[in-house]
C-alpha cells in the first residue's frame, strides 16, 4: 500500500487553516508527503529532529513564545517522548497538539509496527491523554482544530491518530 497524496493534502491544509505557524517532526513514511508540503510552504515553520523526545521541549518553547506549533510523529516516536511529555508538558501544563500516525493496528502488514500499536490507546488511556482518531478526509480539518483548541484549553497533551484508512491509498 501507498501513502495517500490526496489525503495528504487535506491533513495538511486542515494543519494550515488551523492556524498553525509552526511544526516539528520525525520523518516517517506516513507524514513524508505532509513534510514535503511544509517544507515547500512559507507560512509554514518546519523543524526536524533527531528524536521525538526533541519536538516536546520545541513544542513547549513555541507555546511560551506565542507561536501556533503542532506535534507530528509515529507512535513509536510518541512511546519514545514519554518522558518529555510526562515530565515537562504534564508536569507544567504545557499544551501539545499531537497529531500521530497509528501504525501497528488492523491491517498492519509489518510485525515490527504491531508492538506499538498494541499499546499506543493503553499509554494514551494511562496517562489521561485525550484522543480521536481520525480517520476520514472530510472530517480531519475539523478535528485537528478541536485537537489544537482543546490542547490549548486544557493546558495538556491531545492526541489527533492519524489511522491506516486515513493515511494510505484505498484499494
Amino acid at each position: 500500500m501507498s501513502v495517500s497524496y490526496e489525503n495528504s493534502k487535506i491533513v495538511f491544509q486542515g494543519i494550515k487553516d488551523a492556524g498553525i505557524t509552526s511544526l516539528s517532526a520525525l520523518p516517517e513514511t506516513w507524514l513524508g508527503l505532509l513534510l514535503q508540503q511544509a517544507e515547500k510552504d512559507p507560512d509554514i515553520r518546519l523543524i526536524q529532529v533527531a528524536k521525538e523526545e526533541e519536538a516536546i521541549g520545541i513544542a513547549a518553547g513555541a507555546y511560551f513564545a506565542g507561536e501556533r506549533h503542532i506535534l507530528l510523529m509515529q507512535n513509536h516516536g510518541f512511546l519514545a517522548a514519554m518522558n518529555g511529555i510526562v515530565s515537562l508538558a504534564m508536569l507544567y501544563g504545557i499544551p501539545l497538539c499531537m497529531l500521530i500516525a497509528l501504525r501497528g493496528h488492523w491491517g498492519e502488514p509489518y510485525p515490527w509496527h504491531t508492538r506499538g500499536g498494541i499499546v499506543t490507546e493503553g499509554v494514551l488511556r494511562a496517562l489521561n491523554i485525550p484522543f480521536e482518531y481520525a480517520r476520514h478526509p472530510k472530517d480531519v480539518g475539523r478535528q485537528i482544530r478541536e485537537a489544537y483548541t482543546f490542547s490549548q484549553s486544557s493546558l495538556s497533551p491531545v492526541a489527533l491518530l492519524l489511522t491506516r484508512d486515513l493515511m494510505e491509498e484505498a484499494l
